[in-house]
């Protein structure tokens, strides 16, 4: 898994079960499980095609994962900060979504991503100068953070900064090394970053993130001072476990959310696909079941919000899948 993992945040509340929890059940040879107890009716079969949408989240099952920037507390000067937040107040899900086609899809560097959205967002426009020197922007290992480090290279350039993008890693790597000062800026998410800290910090804690975005930073912030960090303004973009339909499922069905999933899709024809800890998880099977009502059929295992699930969906071999709400491949043409 990325090191963006969604399926261990919350109501987990504990670091270490981002690696430990499994699927149940032994899976067949297509990796469908049997049908679950608890599903009755007819449900929702497969409808295969290219377009894929998430279905709104409409009860707040995922907590607030809105992408800010983390900055090591020394260097965070006033200017620094101020050029950060430049690419939060122009960055939304859509636009972020366009980010991630460009590199996944269109198959174009991060780099290349980064300065065409900077110059066609005027991202570089008003920044104030700061006082320079040496800037280490540190990135997670998969696209989506060195996209975004990039464009936190491009606007702290535009400061008068010499930046370098370096990617890292996992947040286990680039954390300590970003509270020590080795690197200065990291592209994160609030409610994933918030309840890592709260692990490292505050033995066996209750989590802190919730759906509520403003909630979640107020945590975050309080957790980041204790750890010597601080962070800027929150986009509105997120990046959270989300759940995928075609957009030939959500014709046929006319379902647009979770809630019209759960009430007209509940039954043995329903097959959620996902990596196999989706079953254990409080933010999949067993959040959907909690928060919506909803029952499948039967359980595919594949991979989170990767190719395999992707292509469940396309073919037609799965109704619903676990796929990041940023990824490219909710964009439109």
């Amino acid at each position: 898994m990325r090191a963006r993992t969604r399926l261990a945040i919350g109501a987990v509340g504990a670091l270490a079960a981002a690696g430990l929890l499994t699927g149940c059940g032994d899976a067949g040879s297509s990796g469908t499980e049997a049908p679950q107890q608890e599903a009755s009716g007819a449900g929702c079969a497969p409808v295969a095609g290219d377009q894929l949408v998430a279905l709104e989240d409409d009860k707040k099952l995922q907590n607030a994962d809105n992408i800010l920037p983390a900055v090591n507390a020394e260097a965070a000067d006033p200017q620094l900060i101020a050029a950060l937040d430049k690419v939060s107040t122009a960055l939304d899900t859509e636009k972020l979504i366009q980010l991630n086609k460009a590199v996944d899809v269109d198959r174009k560097s991060s780099k290349v991503a980064a300065e065409e959205f900077a110059g066609g967002n005027g991202l570089t426009n008003g920044i104030a100068k700061g006082p320079g020197g040496k800037i280490v922007v540190g990135a997670g290992n998969f696209a989506e953070s060195q996209t975004l480090g990039e464009l936190y290279r491009i606007v702290l350039t535009e400061a008068g900064y010499d930046v370098t993008v370096q990617t890292i890693g996992n947040r286990e790597l680039y954390e300590p090394a970003l509270a020590k000062g080795e690197i200065q800026v990291v592209p994160e998410y609030a409610a994933t970053m918030a309840e890592f800290l709260n692990a490292k910090l505050n033995k066996d804690a209750q989590p802190v993130s919730s759906p509520e975005v403003e909630k979640t930073v107020e945590a975050l912030k309080g957790l980041g001072e204790r750890n010597g960090l601080t962070f800027g303004a929150a986009s509105a973009a997120q990046n959270q476990n989300a759940f995928a339909v075609t957009q030939a499922f959500a014709d046929k069905y006319g379902v647009r959310t979770l809630s019209d999933l759960a009430d007209k899709c509940s039954g043995n024809a329903t097959v959620l696909g996902g990596p196999p800890e989706c079953q254990e998880r409080p933010f999949c099977k067993p959040g959907l079941e909690k928060t919506y009502g909803l029952a499948v059929g039967s359980f595919s295992s594949l991979d989170q919000g990767g190719p395999l699930t992707k292509t469940g969906l396309r073919t037609g071999t799965i109704s619903v899948g676990l796929i990041f709400s940023s990824d490219g491949a909710y964009a439109q043409g």
